[in-house]
């Protein structure tokens, strides 16, 4: 039987990481895209990308989206100081609903997914693969699986193949995910999710936070900073 080609939007996030290798076990993957739209994490993003492809040999390519820097008015494409600093308790609450607002890119999930369908429709490809989550689904809608049923009805008339966008991880929060993805040797040691582009992650904006907190609960922090060096 044929296993489905897939594309895979890959962050180079745990989310992304986890859908990669998932990706890697169940389908053969034609291509991996990362999004350079002028993010402050755009570089650590991409090398850490290009490492995980490379461990999986799986092919890579950038997309570079200068407009969507231009007029985004994005915490994550301004500088530094304007990314928020919520605290470790605000995560479950309404103030993760303004973080959300803060960092929000517009329409990005979408420009991501058609960007994708239409490698899907070159590649000959059944897949998008997306690294969404149960636990930003409640802030961002275009994490949710609303947002990706309509994707999908949308792709059966944007294209001829029609491929259906997917996440391995869309009913699992951040913890369930770390789980997962030790569970199937994802590349967790090679993650950048934090918002900034420094040396190391900050563990102060809301990425880090959930990633520090999901690792934590998943008894994996301490493994993840050995790992790490």
């Amino acid at each position: 039987m044929r296993r489905p080609r897939s594309i895979i939007l890959l962050s180079a996030g745990l989310d992304s990481a986890v859908n990669l290798q998932q990706a890697h076990r169940q389908t053969d993957i034609a291509l991996a895209l990362t999004a350079d739209y002028g993010q402050l994490a755009a570089a650590r993003e991409i090398a850490a990308a290009r490492a995980m492809c490379e461990r999986l040999q799986a092919p890579h390519r950038v997309v570079n989206l200068p407009w969507l820097r231009r007029i985004s008015g994005s915490a994550l494409t301004a500088d530094e100081g304007a990314i928020p600093q919520p605290r470790a308790g605000d995560l479950d609450t309404p103030v993760a609903e303004q973080t959300a607002r803060a960092v929000w890119v517009p329409n990005r999930n979408g420009v991501f997914v058609n960007i994708a369908a239409a490698f899907a429709e070159v590649l000959d490809c059944d897949l998008i693969v997306a690294g969404f989550n149960a636990e930003e689904g409640a802030t961002f809608p275009d994490n949710s699986p609303r947002f990706v049923r309509a994707a999908n009805r949308a792709l059966r008339f944007s294209t001829l193949r029609r491929p259906r966008v997917i996440s391995y991880t869309q009913q699992l929060d951040k913890t369930g995910i770390v789980r997962l993805g030790r569970e199937i040797g994802a590349p967790l040691e090679l993650v950048w999710s934090c918002y900034r582009g420094g040396d190391e992650h900050c563990w102060r904006c809301e990425s880090c936070l959930r990633l520090k907190r999901a690792l934590s609960r998943a008894r994996a922090w301490a493994w993840f900073q050995r790992q790490r060096g």
